[in-house]
């Protein structure tokens, strides 16, 4: 009887979790499908994995090759950032796969580098001209303050003289809008709208009619000046993965849904467009984090993110996560397979239902950490946290175990445990004040911490009820993990946790009230704090972090009983 109880309660647990897990992956409507599937312009950029221009690893020919074919049937054009640096062979296959290009040449803050450029740039355009359509002098040279005003204009009338094409300059729209002698100097207006790295973060359900306001905007600044000329949004997109901003959340349905909606309102509108881009650039996180180098349409395998048409997953490969974490969770409930006999119903259905949850939160733990690990310094830190986290889950599975079986644990047991929570949250206190004081493209780590939080809530659960009480707030390390080990200095990770939470929203209001555009909309401090505060109370992912951190700094604080005791 007791063997069919547990196989009835596991069937149970197994069930719910798929069911969630079904009702949570469906497929998502993304708006209108996109008109014969094609885009008019993608950003190109042919770095594969391993290349980096800022290693000096530029793009190979056969990768140039590679990829203009892959990208063929998805577009009608594209854009180019540099003529050097493993790009030189680009416009003799974009017109061997019958692809226009918006050529680009780079500007830095190096002048002998940028007059080489500007050559190279001048002679491509000119003996390509059947398949270069457009040329970009320099990219948000402005916003990166690598030039004066003055050094860029001169650029451009020496682009503009030398070639036959139309010639512009890309940068934030904000940029055109600071410096609206570039109206006159270029032929077409090529400005970037990204409405998640806007100052004043847009989420998915305003993003394109945000664009539209933008490019509304521009037009209007242009014909005040007497200029009426085409206008290109040069870059925009969103991203797939990484860190939210307010209430701008990456995801792969968001990012389809974008590029949709975008695509109608410059129909609408009449304006031209072209997204950034069609590649994942996982060289990009060095200087942009997670988040950074995931734009693409494609993955870093050349593999599609999304579709242009139809409903869009979020997960497609759900069913293997799921395989993936019920194999494990079958592999602990075997282990415990015997000892589990003796608990009562609830006991079972607590401890089967902490362990599935573990198993759960480690799978998305490898799958999440290893998918966004583009170095080998990456991939040796998403290693070490894994087996830092299967370590911790063994220990807490063997006290959840005891406490709810009225087992004593082991002295072993209960150090290891011990030493790993704080081992954890000294790694925590470490994420929690590098977010704070340099946060802007850092992810919150709540994958990563996920075990431990759900540890220390699975301790107190069992603690409670093996204890016939639910005083939660009186659980202490010592009692949580069966240690008889007292540290009185344990009470400053408490201390320097709950801090952090403090020091998050400041850093995260900060990074809004010191950005150019949010104080020109906000020039008054009493009027700019509370939007910038809504903005990081917004933001889902920071609220899931303190609430992690939170949790992980209870158990070290001291106790009422402590504190009588030394008084």
């Amino acid at each position: 009887m007791q063997s069919v109880k547990l196989l009835f309660c596991l069937i149970f647990i197994l069930l719910t979790h798929a069911t969630i897990a079904w009702l949570i992956n469906q497929p998502q409507d993304a708006g209108p499908d996109v008109p014969s599937g094609k885009l008019r312009s993608l950003s190109f950029a042919p770095y594969h994995d391993g290349f980096s221009p800022i290693e000096q690893k530029f793009p190979e020919p056969g990768h140039v090759d590679a990829d203009v074919r892959v990208v063929a049937d998805k577009t009608y054009n594209i854009r180019t950032y540099s003529v050097r640096g493993g790009m030189q062979p680009t416009p003799e296959f974009a017109r061997q796969y019958g692809v226009d290009m918006i050529m680009g040449g780079w500007l830095g803050d190096g002048h002998p580098e940028n007059k080489i450029e500007i050559q190279t740039l001048i002679q491509a355009a000119n003996q390509n001209q059947d398949v270069v359509k457009r040329v970009i002098v320099g990219n948000e040279v402005l916003l990166r303050k690598d030039m004066d005003i003055d050094t860029l204009i001169g650029y451009i009338r020496q682009v503009k003289q030398a070639v036959k094409q139309p010639v512009t300059y890309a940068d934030v729209w904000s940029s055109y809008m600071q410096y609206p002698q570039l109206f006159n100097e270029v032929d077409f207006i090529t400005i970037h709208i990204l409405p998640y790295w806007e100052d004043e973060p847009v989420a998915i359900e305003n993003a394109a009619e945000h664009v539209e306001k933008i490019v509304k905007q521009i037009q209007d600044k242009a014909r005040s000046m007497g200029v009426n000329k085409p206008i290109l949004i040069g870059e925009s997109g969103w991203p797939a993965v990484g860190r939210q901003r307010g209430s701008a959340v990456p995801s792969v349905v968001n990012e389809a849904r974008f590029i949709r909606e975008l695509i109608q309102v410059a129909d609408r509108q009449g304006f031209d467009y072209n997204i950034v881009e069609a590649f994942n650039q996982p060289w990009k996180s060095n200087s942009e984090g997670v988040v950074g180098a995931n734009w693409g349409m494609l993955d870093i395998n050349r593999e599609p993110v999304f579709p242009l048409t139809g409903p869009v997953m979020e997960k497609p490969n759900w069913l293997l996560h799921f395989a993936w974490a019920t194999a494990l969770y079958l592999i602990l409930v075997a282990f415990y397979f015997k000892r589990l006999q003796i608990l009562s119903t609830l006991r079972l259905v607590l401890f089967l239902s902490l362990t599935q949850v573990l198993s759960v939160c480690l799978i998305n733990l490898v799958d999440y950490l290893w998918q966004t690990s583009y170095s080998d310094w990456q991939r040796f830190y998403t290693v070490g946290m894994v087996m830092a986290n299967t370590a911790l889950g063994i220990l807490l599975t063997q006290r959840w175990y005891a406490l709810l079986s009225d087992s004593p644990s082991g002295e072993f047991w209960a150090k290891a445990l011990d030493y790993a929570y704080r081992l954890f949250a000294c790694l925590a206190v470490y994420k929690t004040y590098y977010l704070a004081f340099n946060g802007r493209y850092l992810s919150f780590p709540v994958e990563q911490f996920a075990i431990p939080v759900v540890g220390i809530l699975g301790l107190m659960a069992c603690v409670g009820w093996s204890k016939s009480r639910c005083n939660f707030a009186d659980f202490k390390l010592t009692e949580l993990m069966g240690s008889h080990l007292l540290n009185p200095y344990q009470r400053y990770l408490a201390y320097l946790l709950s801090f952090g939470v403090v020091a998050v929203v400041i850093g995260e209001i900060y990074s809004f009230m010191s950005a150019y555009d949010f104080i020109q909309a906000h020039p008054d401090f009493s009027e700019g704090l509370p939007v910038a505060l809504g903005y990081s109370l917004q933001n889902q992912q920071l609220v899931s972090w303190l609430f992690c951190i939170l949790i992980l700094s209870l158990p070290f604080w001291p106790s009422s009983r402590t504190k009588s005791a030394k008084a």
